[in-house]
């Protein structure tokens, strides 16, 4: 038996619905504030801006179940959604209220989320529950691929992929999945850590409004092995756990170690050597002293 191409199917019964689960995750984000934040500091002219706050509301939606281009947003008018919500707007009105957006709108949106996570984070203990005793920030890139040539902003990047390059950090605890602290796009051939240094401090001044109130550490990878990001974790008040290259200041200094320091981790999927009386593990762990960025005066 072979599937049929020659079929096409409708979601139009005006009592159903693809998505029932969008009706209790927006009337969370009406309880947090969302459309009041909107009217309050977007500034968008024109028709693009007119009822911005409703605009906003359903390509949040959109995003929630699913939608990853202008034409998805169709799916919050299909079936019963014209039952379950109000004002929904068409994907062409949408698409042009996004093309309205200047860089200083985007920071705009970035006054919204950042209140935004903490009214939520007041709502919903368990987002960030244990936020008080230990946070992480987690910084990190990734390139999504784009296609075509008048995509503005896109680029090869470092990894040969055409596309967007999007800075992210995270905020979690140890009781708690990862929440978006904050996002920025930039252009897709950057290097990785730029303008790391603000999203630090955005995204730690946010898991402060979150709650964020014991320790919190920023991770990060080999890519943002930089003094000024450093400097950025230190300046907001946190520690820090980045990667270092392999240099050969690194180098040299990992190979005073004493052999006997080296210590073994116990993975979850670790051995018990009876033999040696010790776990057969796929890293070893040792401390050393080691002065980094000796380049900077500070």
């Amino acid at each position: 038996m072979r599937v049929s191409h020659s079929f096409s199917a409708e979601f139009d019964d005006d009592n159903l619905i693809a998505a029932g689960g969008l009706v209790p995750v927006m009337l969370l984000a009406e309880s947090a504030g969302l459309s009041d934040l909107v009217d309050a500091h977007i500034t968008l002219a024109g028709s693009a801006g007119a009822n911005a706050q409703v605009k906003v509301g359903a390509l949040v939606g959109g995003m929630v179940a699913g939608a990853d281009s202008i034409s998805d947003m169709d799916l919050v008018r299909h079936g019963g959604m014209g039952r379950a919500f109000s004002e929904l707007r068409a994907p062409t009105t949408l698409g042009t209220h996004l093309r309205g957006y200047k860089f200083g709108h985007v920071r705009q949106l970035d006054a919204i989320a950042s209140r935004l996570l903490a009214a939520l984070a007041a709502r919903v203990p368990a987002l960030v529950s244990g936020v008080d005793e230990m946070a992480y920030v987690d910084l990190d890139d990734t390139i999504r691929e784009t296609h075509g040539y008048a995509k503005q902003g896109a680029g090869y990047g470092y990894s040969g992929v055409k596309g967007l390059n999007a800075l992210v950090a995270t905020l979690s605890t140890p009781t708690a999945a990862p929440v978006i602290a904050g996002i920025r796009l930039r252009k897709g051939s950057v290097k990785s850590p730029r303008g790391a240094g603000k999203m630090i401090a955005e995204a730690l001044a946010a898991a402060r409004r979150a709650g964020a109130g014991g320790m919190v550490t920023v991770r990060a990878d080999s890519a943002f092995y930089q003094h000024d990001v450093v400097a950025a974790v230190r300046r907001g008040g946190a520690h820090f756990s980045i990667t270092a290259r392999m240099d050969a200041a690194v180098v040299a200094a990992t190979s005073r170690i004493p052999e006997e320091a080296w210590v073994g981790i116990k993975y979850p999927e670790a051995i018990w050597d009876e033999d040696e009386q010790r776990w057969v593990s796929d890293a070893d762990v040792a401390e050393i002293h080691y002065t980094a960025f000796t380049s900077r005066k500070k």
